[in-house]
């Protein structure tokens, strides 16, 4: 469930003289996403996504968020682009909270990952980076390496009830990381949440990416590192190298990775499942069991921590 703030018709029909879109038709609730609300709007010139920015997000870096979309959409990036209003801005407010409009994108995000899927993937991721490499603004990650120990201190009370011992693996696990973490790795604009319900598909062929607010600055490795654990483990949380392989490859022939990229690529993907284990575990204990958001297991990026851990060379993915 994805709709957390209500909007009345009088408040939408005050919200959109402010735009040249057209009139109301339609105004629906999309019971995806977990982070804020969102609708679709349908008008006599079109449909738009209608986004309102609820808790977790801070109003502060909205204006990186939009200012991104709109500098990847105009270097040719598919995601949704900004409509801004008459007076040329896109932010503004409805119901009480912060709110955007952006152009919608037609497609489904795929719901069984095939190997079709991760060579349009890493092509895309990619060209996403080139694109962001001259965007101005700047916004630090703040799930990166320096932010994982908050979220396990405030885990560390409930989390060996999650699983046995599950405090000590990770206690252990993040003094490895902020030891060894990688700090001259080429950097730039990241996605950072790049999951297959943010990449959108039509006939067979990616036609959108979406879902950039936790887009951010940092080592363009480390998305490379988010999608193989979002992208290329199976269902029994097994490795699939064939998958990462065609991802990787697809991500190379755009933008190759530098020899230093490579060699900590096992490494940065033993961050990114710590990262998704920890808010997934932060969530799990710290999340009431009636809330609107439904929970997500963490134990899922334990087995993909375990594995990266376990790995003894770059040919286990695919390299």
């Amino acid at each position: 469930m994805a709709v957390y703030t209500e909007v009345s018709d009088a408040e939408l029909e005050a919200f959109l003289v402010e735009y040249d879109i057209g009139e109301a038709d339609a105004f629906k609730g999309i019971a995806e996403g977990v982070e804020n609300s969102n609708y679709l709007l349908t008008t006599t010139k079109g449909q738009y996504m209608v986004t309102l920015y609820e808790k977790r997000v801070d109003p502060k870096d909205l204006p990186f968020f939009l200012g991104l979309m709109d500098h990847l959409a105009d270097r040719g990036i598919n995601c949704p682009r900004p409509i801004h209003g008459r007076d040329g801005k896109a932010l503004r407010r409805l119901a009480g909270k912060p709110a955007a409009i952006t152009s919608f994108l037609h497609g489904m995000w795929p719901r069984r990952i095939a190997v079709k899927h991760c060579g349009p993937v890493g092509a895309a991721l990619a060209g996403l980076h080139l694109a962001g490499q001259d965007f101005k603004l700047k916004r630090p990650n703040a799930l990166s390496v320096a932010g994982w120990r908050p979220l396990f201190d405030g885990s560390r009370a409930g989390a060996d009830d999650v699983a046995r011992g599950l405090v000590r693996e990770l206690q252990a696990e993040l003094d490895d990381l902020e030891a060894h973490w990688p700090k001259a790795l080429p950097a730039g604009v990241i996605h950072a949440d790049l999951f297959n319900d943010n990449v959108f598909f039509l006939h067979d062929k990616l036609s959108g990416l979406i879902d950039f607010y936790f887009a951010c600055n940092d080592s363009l490795a480390y998305d490379v590192a988010i999608c193989l654990n979002a992208w290329c483990f199976e269902p029994d949380r097994s490795f699939n190298a064939t998958k990462a392989r065609a991802l990787l490859q697809a991500y190379e022939k755009v933008r190759p990775l530098e020899a230093a990229e490579r060699q900590a690529l096992p490494l940065l993907a033993r961050g990114a499942a710590l990262r998704f284990l920890l808010t997934r575990l932060y969530d799990w204990i710290h999340t009431p069991a009636n809330a609107l958001v439904k929970r997500k297991d963490p134990l899922e990026f334990l087995a993909y921590l375990r594995f990266h851990r376990s790995a003894s060379s770059l040919t286990e993915y695919g390299l």
